[in-house]
């Protein structure tokens, strides 16, 4: 008996391709070709069929996604006004591909030895399953996507950037923020850049002092007159109206318009705000002159900074330095730590006594004692640390305190005097030599802030591109690189100084503090700052400021003072944060960011011999008759 070999799937699939090939002027693979062109040709066709969406702007040209858009008044065009694919053609497809996809299957299970043997069978259902698997792979799921979120994506996305949303009543969400960045300082600061030494511009209106203060710093605002033209072009009392005009129109754009309200420009001072707060036996006020550096771009957002000062060029020369940070990557500044900190001095009868205070101190479990009698003192104070220290029969105990938006002294003050209250529970024999024994260290140059911190410590970093160190800094990175190395670094080993590695910081610390109503003889641990400066493998200037011991404070002391009020609500940080220690931190940040700039850019002007020159044109006046 012979017995026929059985077929398999395999050997007909082979069959049938033998019988295409025998087909008169058929060649299998364009066959196949042409049926998946066929396919993709629909499916495209399906897609493309709404309209002209999806075309580049400006006539479709690439090159325009490049090119600055005007902002017009014009009603923004919304998805739904333009042509759109139709979707629900493509989804109708999806189904009637499906659903034939899965009857050819059905149909060819049901009697699958009758189509195995029958080759012209087999070739319809391979041609079928061809086509389906071709519309899976490329375009099935494209209509099941959620509809609502694409079509509502709005097609302006300029218009949406410039518009700031406001939160609804079906949202309990709270509303994103709208970030706003500030280009950089159109103008120069006159103190380094030579094109200052000219006359004012031709171009710039010859009736200018007819016009009124707020066209003339509309003017300003369009790039038509140059800020420090002002002086020359007006009296300097004008001037001053016109610039805060100006100001205010920047700061009303970052939400904080009429700041400036505050901040008198005329002679003036609320002596009721000062009796018991801020000075005694008073007989008058000094005006310092407050200038306005900026805009920087600080962590992605845009702030202006506040400097009273008497030292002509600083602010301009901080200007500088801000413009150029801004044209490159901005500055990112961060908070290593956070906690004022106030050592009292206790003494003991003997060393041996004086050693078990400190070994008591150092356990953890009475640690959480000293916290919590420190913290039933304050509402937001927070006691971080206590560090004793033994000299002899001494003990020097550095209690650390997080202080919310108060710069924090008197709220560590009155908690320390509950420590040691606590230990002298514990200790009977313990004295109080000094609430504070120079240990903390408060308004002394000290190791222990350049080491440990105090206040806030900052650390803050940009990249400056080499075009802009050659066109802004009038400097090239390796020469300000190798000047930063020899002065702030070298320069300052040599001196033996203690957290003074730097060019200036002292200088912007101290005018920003006057401005904002901190302690300005707090300046002399702030100011330590080490500054260091790197060229790229990309050949632009790398620069940080890292600076341990930054004591600030939003609230209490001279931040009440309506002027230094109102520099505060300028930066954004007048009083308390949504969180506690939020405005205070930001503070801290700004000073950082204001150092920094003054660093680069007076290290910019030593680099290039520029410096002397500058302030013998721009801060010398003839004598007074």
């Amino acid at each position: 008996m012979t017995f026929s070999e059985p077929t398999t799937i395999g050997m007909r699939i082979d069959a049938v391709i033998a019988s295409l090939e025998s087909l008169p002027h058929t060649n299998p693979e364009i066959l196949y070709a042409s049926l998946i062109g066929a396919s993709l040709m629909f499916s495209f066709l399906v897609l493309n069929s709404g309209g002209s969406s999806m075309a580049l702007p400006d006539g479709g040209d690439a090159d325009s996604l490049n090119k600055p858009k005007k902002i017009s008044n014009a009603k923004p065009v919304s998805s739904s006004d333009e042509p759109q694919p139709k979707w629900h053609i493509l989804r109708l497809t999806n189904y009637v591909v499906t659903f034939g996809f899965l009857l050819s299957v059905l149909k060819f299970a049901s009697n699958a030895t009758t189509y195995l043997d029958d080759s012209t069978s087999l070739l319809q259902f391979l041609i079928i399953w061809s086509i389906s698997m071709c519309y899976f792979f490329g375009f099935f799921g494209i209509s099941f996507i959620e509809l609502d979120e694409l079509e509502s994506e709005p097609q302006n996305h300029q218009h949406q950037m410039l518009r700031k949303p406001m939160p609804t009543k079906e949202s309990a969400e709270p509303p994103v923020k709208v970030v706003k960045m500030h280009p950089p300082a159109s103008s120069a600061p006159v103190c380094t850049d030579p094109t200052s030494f000219k006359k004012p511009s031709p171009s710039i209106p010859s009736n200018i002092k007819e016009l009124s203060n707020g066209e003339i710093a509309s003017l300003v605002l369009q790039d038509k007159v140059k800020d420090h033209q002002l002086e020359k072009l007006l009296d300097p009392h004008r001037a001053v109206e016109v610039r805060r005009l100006k100001v205010d129109n920047q700061l009303d754009s970052l939400g904080r318009g009429g700041a400036l309200a505050e901040l008198p420009h005329k002679h003036d001072l609320d002596y009721k705000r000062v009796l018991g707060a801020n000075c005694e036996i008073v007989v008058g006020y000094i005006p310092i002159p407050v200038g306005m550096a900026g805009p920087i771009t600080l962590n992605g957002e845009s702030v202006y900074i506040p400097m009273a000062t008497t030292e002509g060029c600083l602010v301009a020369s901080t200007n500088r330095g801000c413009k150029a940070i801004t044209q490159g990557s901005g500055a990112v500044s961060s908070i290593l730590r956070d906690g004022i900190t106030r050592a009292p001095c206790v003494r003991l009868p003997s060393a041996k006594e004086a050693s078990e205070v400190f070994l008591w101190i150092e356990r953890p479990e009475n640690f959480q004692k000293l916290k919590e009698v420190f913290e039933s003192t304050t509402s937001f104070g927070k006691l971080l640390e206590a560090r004793p220290t033994v000299a002899g029969k001494n003990v020097y105990i550095r209690l650390r305190c997080f202080a919310g938006d108060a710069m924090g002294m008197n709220m560590i003050s009155k908690g320390s005097l509950a420590v040691i209250e606590c230990l002298r529970q514990v200790f009977p024999n313990i004295s109080l030599v000094a609430l504070s024994g120079n240990m903390c260290t408060d308004k002394k140059a000290a190791a222990i802030n350049w080491i440990e911190g105090r206040g806030k410590s900052v650390v803050i970093e940009a990249t400056i591109p080499k075009v802009v160190v050659r066109s802004t800094l009038k400097t090239s990175v390796p020469a300000i690189v190798e000047a930063n190395l020899n002065k702030n670094l070298i320069g300052s080993a040599m001196a033996g100084v203690v957290g003074g590695f730097n060019a200036h910081a002292s200088n912007n610390v101290t005018a920003v503090f006057l401005a904002t109503g901190q302690d300005p003889a707090q300046n002399v641990e702030s100011a330590n700052c080490i500054t260091l400066m790197e060229e790229t493998p990309e050949g632009d200037l790398w620069i940080s400021c890292t600076m341990p011991s930054i004591e600030v404070g939003t609230v209490g002391g001279g931040t009440g003072l309506p002027a230094q009020a109102a520099c505060l609500k300028a930066i954004g940080v007048k009083g308390g944060g949504a969180n506690p220690g939020d405005n205070a931190k930001q503070l801290a940040h700004v000073v950082a960011a204001a150092t920094m700039a003054g660093e680069l850019s007076l290290m910019a002007a030593l680099a290039s011999n520029s410096l002397v020159a500058a302030h013998m044109t721009h801060n010398r006046k003839p004598a007074s008759k």
